[in-house]
């Protein structure tokens, strides 16, 4: 435990950095970016910065701003799993990886158009009109207000089915130590269409960590009997994520009560099904290869992948 705990604190040193320093160079580009989850959202729910375990720093910047982003990266050093032909080709990764040769360090850019999973598009000019500078380490940072903050976990959380506890240990956190504006929360999460995922979320952190909420929000949420029963469904299978994580049925049948039900949740998981990643792209083809077989063919490696229940 000594020895991960020192490994931590220098991978979260260096992650810091490597944060300040890039900021940095955008800023002197002219380029705007907000921070999320990672080293900021590990003070905000934790009060320290290598407290949360996590793998790479996350960036939010505008999909107009994407090439110039990364040829910046590429400037400084870093690799990207993009190429540079599929962003002139118009094609939208799920994220756009930067890793820096040698080092641990790996850099997620996000823009409004990769944040497939939020049921309604993401209203990036009203966030970036909402940022906070968070304190850290003698610096501050630009960073989603919390109430925004908030809502992206609870969709991020929804996005890989709670599988993980930390997922909800964040979550519980995060409410037990914000000053939190609930009424700009919940406009938050209609904004993008995710009131669900929101009353899920709480719903997990105080069900299974006993996060304390305001008898306000716990009485919505005992309003919204769908959101207990997607709770108690989520309990059953934490135990065994990861080891038995759930079929392709199942995800379907989640992914329309997480969207709410209705036939809006039917076109939230038809979108999903078609709307091809870098995985569903076809190597050394990504500017040449129309977008559209690219999402014929996404149905098909889902099936491969999570066809039989309980495969990984």
């Amino acid at each position: 435990m000594r020895t991960w705990r020192r490994n931590q604190t220098l991978f979260t040193m260096n992650v810091s950095a490597e944060m300040f320093r890039l900021f940095d160079c955008f800023g002197a580009s002219g380029i705007e970016a907000l921070v999320i989850k990672g080293p900021v959202l590990s003070v905000r729910s934790y009060g320290d910065p290598g407290l949360r375990q996590y793998g790479d720093l996350d960036l939010i910047v505008r999909d107009k701003d994407i090439l110039r982003s990364t040829e910046l990266m590429l400037g400084l050093g870093y690799e990207s799993t993009v190429p540079v032909t599929a962003i002139h080709a118009k094609k939208i990764p799920g994220e756009y990886n930067f890793r820096h040769p040698g080092t641990k360090l790996l850099i997620e850019f996000h823009t409004e158009l990769t944040f497939r999973y939020h049921p309604k598009p993401l209203p990036l000019e009203a966030l970036f009109s909402r940022q906070v500078r968070e304190k850290f380490d003698a610096h501050e940072v630009p960073a989603l207000s919390p109430e925004d903050e908030l809502i992206l976990i609870c969709i991020h959380g929804a996005k890989h089915f709670w599988e993980r506890l930390v997922y909800i240990a964040d979550v519980a956190a995060f409410v037990s130590r914000q000053q939190l504006d609930w009424v700009r929360v919940k406009s938050a999460a209609n904004e993008v269409g995710a009131s669900r995922m929101l009353h899920v979320g709480l719903r997990l952190a105080a069900d299974v960590l006993s996060a304390p909420l305001p008898e306000s929000i716990a009485s919505a949420l005992r309003s919204d009997p769908a959101a207990g029963q997607l709770s108690r469904r989520i309990v059953q299978w934490l135990p065994a994520a990861g080891s038995a994580p759930p079929g392709i049925v199942e995800r379907a049948k989640f992914r329309i009560g997480m969207h709410g039900g209705g036939s809006s949740s039917l076109s939230y998981l038809f979108r999903l099904s078609f709307s091809p990643t870098e995985e569903d792209w076809v190597e050394g083809e990504e500017n040449k290869r129309h977008w559209f077989l690219d999402a014929m063919g996404r149905p098909f490696r889902l099936v491969r992948k999570y066809g039989r229940e309980g495969k990984s």
